[in-house]
């Protein structure tokens, strides 16, 4: 069968589920993420000089377990597996395709950027073709070669995750705003990003020295200045409370993208907390969601 089919779940429990998930997420879905990287897959190929077999058939699905639209990078996540999945069933490397492994993240953003018209950065796609830890340098004085040095996950302290299925939205609109602003070379957005690349920096050095404690002040300095440049309707009511709330249960919070989830690392830079202290936690989260 040479046909090429791409499917994803179209299933829901009931109207309200179908209305729930309408509102959310609308009328776009991980199809047309599928069918943009099948095209860019394919221009790859052409230029390559190995032989593809490209009148091949095959069934494209999709599955996640990444909550949709709260900055976890669920978008990307599924481009950059559909790739992965073409290159294993054309028996492919990316360096078969010309592509080296510092060049793939932009490969995969351009797929949602150059074709689908989706505003996003480089950060999500970084992480998601290198796996682990990454410190990765933006500067324009960054090293174009290797601007991305991996760091032993090992040595990373408790972290914690928190998410609001509420809270979230389309990190578009959020990017959307602050490349506006970077064009038009705004001065406090340009210092800001740059003090931003300077905690980035800094937090490379305490997660190696295991200087768990500055590498919670250096979090809550980020979300400072992320709502000093973004204002706080751009980060949302939602975001805001979630952040306030983590500061008040001891613990130091950051956005993991563009809002609606954060990670969460206990000020005085422990380790987790205990099951019951945990369980208080928890259960203040879910009476403040």
């Amino acid at each position: 069968d040479s046909r090429i089919e791409l499917a994803e779940p179209v299933f829901f429990d009931s109207l309200d589920s179908l209305f729930t998930h309408s509102q959310k997420i609308g009328y776009t879905s991980g199809m047309r993420l599928m069918q943009a990287t099948c095209k860019v897959f394919t221009e790859y190929c052409n230029k390559s000089s190995h032989t593809v077999h490209k009148e091949r058939g095959f069934k494209m699905t999709y599955e996640t377990d990444i909550p949709r639209m709260v900055g976890l990078s669920g978008s990307s996540a599924i481009v950059v597996a559909a790739f992965r999945s073409l290159l294993k069933f054309h028996n492919l490397t990316i360096a078969d395709l010309g592509i080296s492994k510092t060049e793939f993240p932009q490969v995969i953003l351009n797929i949602e950027k150059v074709e689908l018209g989706i505003s996003a950065g480089l950060q999500d796609r970084v992480i998601q073709t290198y796996g682990g830890v990454v410190h990765m340098d933006f500067s324009p004085t960054a090293n174009t070669s290797s601007p991305y040095t991996p760091l032993d996950a090992a040595l990373l302290p408790d972290l914690y995750l928190a998410y609001d299925m509420h809270a979230g939205g389309d990190s578009g609109v959020v990017h959307n705003t602050v490349r506006a602003r970077w064009e038009q070379a705004e001065p406090e957005l340009l210092q800001g990003m740059a003090e931003l690349g300077s905690y980035a920096d800094q937090a490379a050095q305490c997660v190696q020295e295991k200087r768990c404690a500055d590498l919670a002040t250096l979090m809550e300095r980020n979300f400072a200045m992320r709502l000093k440049l973004y204002g706080e309707a751009v980060v949302g009511a939602k975001n805001l409370q979630m952040v306030r709330l983590a500061g008040e249960l001891g613990m130091a919070a950051k956005f993991t993208g563009s809002g609606g989830a954060l990670v969460c690392l206990r000020k005085d830079g422990q380790g987790f907390y205990s099951e019951e202290e945990e369980n208080a936690r928890r259960e203040e989260f879910h009476q403040h969601g």
